[in-house]
């Protein structure tokens, strides 16, 4: 089969992981027969530099033509250090969330074997947790009506959904929860908000429809305390946009570090997939960002595309790399010594091309002690 990617390497380390991800696209396309065509494009920072703009015109024709769009990282240390610059990377992946009505975002939280003693949890609580939050993603809170007043001394920002909004992410979220363990927990402040208010009615109303699935319901404040104290109650957590904004980030925790936790941006008829780690412009041209977010990010586009068993070579890669320890620096205490970037990519493309050899060959040959496998 022959896809074409829209490829946004952004900025800050966005290129360097999205040209490991790259590696492991192609590796699947030499195994499973396929056909990768990728067409670049800009945005961010850099779209700025180059053209004033942080979402080019040609950048969101590229991705509205495209089968899937693999994405970097977006933001740059100059504007991070002047917040009163108008014209910021960010605007421009909002912008091509609202232009591609990218309604829905994923993010799989799970926790890695090898990864429990990463993270600041006990090892206890977070072992088994398979978590995958659904998060409205074009309406809320950050799209509504802003205002400030002339004094400066009044703000006022305006949340706004519609009963249409929130009905067709709460129907990806229920089908997702059917092929899971068929519990879905609606994550809102109902007591508060009439914007919550509305997606409580909403959504119970749909549950309806899915028989076989459970909500639950919870509001943000009990939510964002439970998903530390017991995360494996949860599957699929559904909620609008600035609560799982806050939701997603709360949950990283559990997975022992930032560079694995991958997102996908799901539209009608669009898809986008990134890492949620950002730009980390310390360590942009230094090839030791880890780059696994980002492949998996690679692999849930695969699965997008319905390329299940390639999505799952990239996913046995990923835990065969963590079980050897073969990692980035980042992942401290996971292996006896730390990989480049570059290294890891290439070690989870030689995987995907030769499952069946060795494990003890396989990291040998990437800690540069042996050339035969």
């Amino acid at each position: 089969m022959k896809y074409t990617i829209a490829v946004i390497p952004g900025d800050g380390i966005g290129p360097e992981v999205t040209t490991q991800a790259k590696k492991a696209l192609e590796a699947v396309a030499e195994v499973y027969d396929h056909i990768f065509l990728y067409k670049e494009a800009q945005m961010g920072a850099c779209a700025i530099d180059a053209t004033g703009d942080p979402l080019p015109k040609e950048t969101i024709e590229i991705c509205r033509n495209a089968d899937a769009i693999l994405f970097g990282a977006i933001g740059d240390a100059k504007y991070d250090n002047d917040p009163t610059l108008r014209i910021r990377p960010e605007q421009g992946l909002l912008n091509l969330r609202k232009e591609l009505d990218l309604f829905c975002n994923v993010r799989p939280i799970k926790a890695y074997p090898k990864l429990l003693k990463n993270s600041p949890l006990k090892k206890e609580i977070i072992s088994g947790t398979d978590i995958a939050i659904f998060r409205e993603l074009t309406g809320g809170i950050y799209f509504g009506r802003k205002e400030i007043s002339k004094d400066g001394k009044q703000a006022y920002d305006a949340c706004a959904y519609s009963v249409d909004e929130i009905t067709r992410v709460t129907h990806l979220a229920f089908e997702a929860a059917q092929i899971r363990k068929k519990k879905v927990t609606l994550v809102d402040k109902a007591n508060v908000l009439e914007t919550s208010r509305l997606w409580r009615k909403t959504v119970v109303e749909i549950a309806k429809q899915y028989k076989d699935v459970e909500l639950e319901v919870l509001l943000i404040d009990n939510a964002a305390m439970q998903i530390v104290l017991n995360p494996k109650q949860f599957d699929v957590i559904l909620t609008e946009n600035l609560l799982g904004d806050v939701m997603s980030d709360v949950a990283c925790a559990i997975g022992g570090s930032i560079g694995v936790l991958a997102s996908s941006s799901i539209g009608e008829k669009n898809a986008m997939f990134e890492p949620i780690h950002g730009s980390y412009h310390q360590a942009k041209g230094k090839d030791i960002a880890n780059p696994l977010a980002s492949i998996l990010s690679a692999a849930m586009m695969l699965e997008h595309l319905g390329l299940l068993d390639e999505a799952d070579a990239i996913h046995r890669a990923v835990e065969k790399s963590l079980d050897l320890g073969l990692t980035t620096k980042d992942l401290k205490g996971v292996g006896q010594y730390s990989a480049s970037t570059s290294k890891v990519g290439d070690f989870i493309a030689d995987y995907i091309q030769n499952q069946e050899d060795s494990s003890m060959n396989f990291k040998n040959i990437y800690m540069g002690q042996s050339t035969i496998i």
